[in-house]
């Protein structure tokens, strides 16, 4: 799959995401404010009834007192209460006076009546008027009843979370309140209704109203979208990892296609050189010359070895694919080792004209190492700081070795060569990976060499960094346990 495709695709369904986290966003503000507004219209509802039925029980109240004080009067005038019948034992000739008597004297007291109730009632406005809002509010409401009446009002709006109140008066002074009531709670989430609206400004009543667990009542429910946002979250991380996976593959499958090419180019030299060598052999002329039989010997054992050299190389390739390396561990001195491999590599490097120096400070050298593999990671840096020195600076190797507090050596190979950019210090340890060399081509190589030694210092239960700067050169800087007896 081409990068651009999987570009496009990273492209489409990162969009798809986004809508789709952001309407289940809009959804979920839109729950919530239909939620909230529900939960206020029903709150407000309730109030308002129970300020409309606190009036018209005071009404009541006052009313019943009234009539309760001239209910004697009532009777006595009462046409309902008029026991009396007509005399129907009269001449026949006055019934029709009679009943005309008797109607006018019922219109009378029809209106006697009226007119006193009118009265009555226009009585008991002007007390409620004069006295009702004199009275203290604490007579006037009875929070017990209130409370119930104001639940039943809440349960049939659908609401049946606990609440808490407090009476205040116009300047906000709590006269009365419940248990958990908290004064300094946030005044916004409060709901305030007028306890009796027809009373004057200067003797208004409030209550206050607050819900704590309001805001759970509202998320709880809208809980039913948790799950989808949990289905959503896992598709995206889920998608991340594949975009990610399908990036590390495309990068890995052109470092193993690099891979192939240079190892048909370190394959195909020696092997070349190999067949010009066998082709020369079968001249009779070379045959009898003695000097040129030895000389095509020599260059037929030495592109052998380099041939061995490069299939090691590439059977290096499995031990990364193994969880543990077998390795034979055995006890040797790094010091005497590392100047070992110093003296040898001397040659190679003052062959380009450079010089390589070392400097073994290490009072306890003593460590625990597979002594070929070892052998192999300081060979590698060496070879790679050759590889990758500068052509108009001679160069330059420093080994040292040094003792750290924790028990453990460290083990540093500095050179003067081309250096690192920064984002190849991170990826230098990575299989088949290759820093470039910009216009130098004669770099070869197969991206193994770093890794491997990377691997085996891991097995070793040792740690490998990587200083550099471009156009400076490079310290790799290798830290083991030693064995301190």
């Amino acid at each position: 799959m081409k990068k651009s495709t999987i570009w496009i695709l990273t492209i489409v369904m990162a969009l798809t995401f986004v809508g789709l986290l952001y309407m289940q966003f809009v959804y979920m503000e839109e729950m919530i404010n239909m939620r909230e507004q529900h939960f206020d219209e029903g709150v407000k509802r309730s109030l308002y009834s129970l300020s409309t039925t606190l009036e018209r029980n005071e009404t009541r109240n006052y009313l019943e007192e009234e009539l309760l004080m001239v209910e004697p009067g009532i009777a006595g005038n009462s046409l309902l209460n008029d026991n009396s019948t007509p005399d129907f034992s009269s001449q026949p000739g006055s019934i029709y006076n009679r009943d005309k008597d008797k109607y006018k004297k019922f219109q009378e007291t029809l209106q006697k009546q009226y007119l006193y109730q009118k009265s009555l009632l226009n009585e008991v406005v002007l007390t409620i008027l004069s006295q009702s809002s004199s009275r203290p509010i604490i007579e006037r409401v009875d929070t017990t009843l209130m409370k119930a009446y104001l639940n039943s009002e809440l349960a049939n709006n659908g609401i049946t979370l606990g609440w808490d109140f407090a009476i205040v008066d116009r300047h906000g002074k709590v006269v009365a309140k419940s248990a958990g009531y908290d004064e300094n709670g946030d005044i916004n989430e409060m709901f305030t209704q007028t306890l009796f609206p027809n009373d004057s400004e200067a003797r208004r009543y409030y209550i206050n109203v607050f819900f704590p667990e309001r805001n759970k009542y509202i998320f709880k429910s809208i809980s039913f979208m948790i799950p989808s946002f949990c289905f959503t979250f896992v598709l995206l991380v889920v998608f991340l990892f594949t975009i990610v996976i399908a990036f590390r593959q495309k990068k890995l499958s052109e470092m193993k296609n690099d891979f192939i090419n240079n190892m048909t180019h370190e394959f195909k030299t020696p092997i070349s050189t190999i067949s010009l060598a066998a082709q020369m052999l079968n001249d009779p002329g070379v045959r009898k010359s003695g000097t040129m039989l030895e000389h095509i010997s020599t260059v037929i054992n030495d592109e052998t070895k380099r041939l061995r050299f490069q299939v090691e190389k590439v059977l290096q390739m499995s031990m990364f694919d193994r969880q543990k390396a077998t390795l034979k561990l055995q006890e040797v001195n790094a010091n005497q080792l590392i100047h070992n491999i110093v003296n040898t590599f001397k040659l190679k490097v003052e062959k380009y004209g450079g010089k390589i120096d070392s400097q073994l400070d290490a009072e306890i050298a003593e460590v625990k190492v597979d002594e070929m593999h070892f052998t192999n990671v300081i060979f590698n840096l060496l070879d790679n700081a050759v590889k990758y020195r500068r052509e108009d600076t001679p160069l330059e190797l420093m080994v040292t070795t040094r003792n750290l507090p924790s028990n453990r050596i460290e083990i540093a190979i500095a050179d003067n060569g081309l250096g690192m950019k920064k984002d190849d210090l991170k990826k230098i340890f990575e299989k088949f990976y290759r820093v470039s060399t910009g216009n130098r081509h004669d770099v070869k190589g197969f991206g193994l060499g770093l890794a491997y030694v990377h691997k085996m210092v891991t097995e070793l239960k040792g740690d490998i960094r990587v200083e550099s700067e471009l156009g400076k050169g490079s310290k790799f800087i290798i830290t083991l346990p030693i064995i301190n007896e």
